[in-house]
């Protein structure tokens, strides 16, 4: 499914940018259902090539308590589900090697976590599956590094990989993005994103709790269009406040379109 996308988001070859968005985790299939027809009744009105998001299982969480998922299988079916009823690929982050053939035997895309973009193994194993492969920029490294994580894909036989900037560490408590570094990337013949959500993080609370900036979310994602970003990658959820993971950086599902519309004009603009 996902190569039906693939010639319109090739890096620079598209007139539009395409969007990676849904909610962080899977909560259950109605939520994932609602958020999926909401977005692909946007996307498709406004001609933008849609891959909904979920993470079927949160490995990085600040505490031990904190929601990591309803069940590895239950939520991948989630996400098969969703892609089979709304024509849409699907993207979802692993965490082990091990995890590489499970999760692309129900999505279209593997996605790589910011910390993790290092690991030989698993960006190998990921490749291996054949699948698009996300890899996220990690938040200790430049632009310019990720330039091997490209080619350990590319050496392991596949040559389907973005590329995701989502900010750079500064502090202790802070994120900032330096957008330098999408037209870095975009540099390695890849289509490049920004990932407009977690980019607005504030981690290593006190309380445990990663905080957010999601007023600032539209700020980023014009900035992004602005320097020639190939694709957006937002968080969005019906009820953040409620959100079982990362509620304090997600964007309002009721506020996607009018963004969506707005950076729309705003690609046509700079075109």
């Amino acid at each position: 499914m996902i190569n039906t996308y693939l010639p319109q988001i090739k890096s620079g070859q598209s007139n539009q940018f395409f969007l990676m968005a849904g909610p962080c985790a899977i909560e259950g299939e109605d939520i994932a259902l609602r958020i999926a027809e909401k977005i692909v009744t946007i996307t498709n009105r406004l001609n933008i090539p849609y891959i909904f998001k979920g993470s079927y299982r949160k490995a990085n969480r600040s505490r031990v308590d904190s929601f990591t998922g309803i069940g590895d299988e239950k939520a991948l079916k989630i996400l098969e589900k969703v892609g089979k009823e709304f024509g849409v690929p699907t993207v979802t982050d692993i965490h082990e090697s091990h995890e590489a053939a499970l999760a692309a035997a129900y999505v279209d895309v593997l996605q790589i976590p910011a910390f993790l973009c290092r690991q030989t193994e698993l960006l190998v194993a990921a490749a291996e599956t054949g699948k698009v492969i996300n890899i996220k920029k990690g938040q200790f490294l430049s632009a310019e590094s990720m330039k091997f994580a490209v080619d350990k894909v590319k050496e392991s036989g596949n040559e389907k990989v973005f590329l995701t900037d989502r900010g750079n560490t500064f502090g202790y408590q802070d994120l900032v993005v330096d957008f330098r570094g999408i037209p870095t990337m975009r540099a390695f013949n890849v289509p490049t994103v920004m990932d407009c959500t977690h980019s607005l993080q504030q981690p290593n609370q006190t309380s445990g709790v990663t905080g957010g900036k999601p007023e600032l979310i539209e700020t980023i994602a014009k900035a992004a269009i602005a320097v020639g970003a190939d694709g957006l990658f937002i968080e969005t959820h019906p009820d953040p406040a409620n959100a079982k993971s990362d509620g304090a950086n997600m964007l309002h599902l009721d506020h996607l379109e009018g963004m969506l519309t707005k950076l729309v004009r705003l690609r046509e603009a700079i075109l």
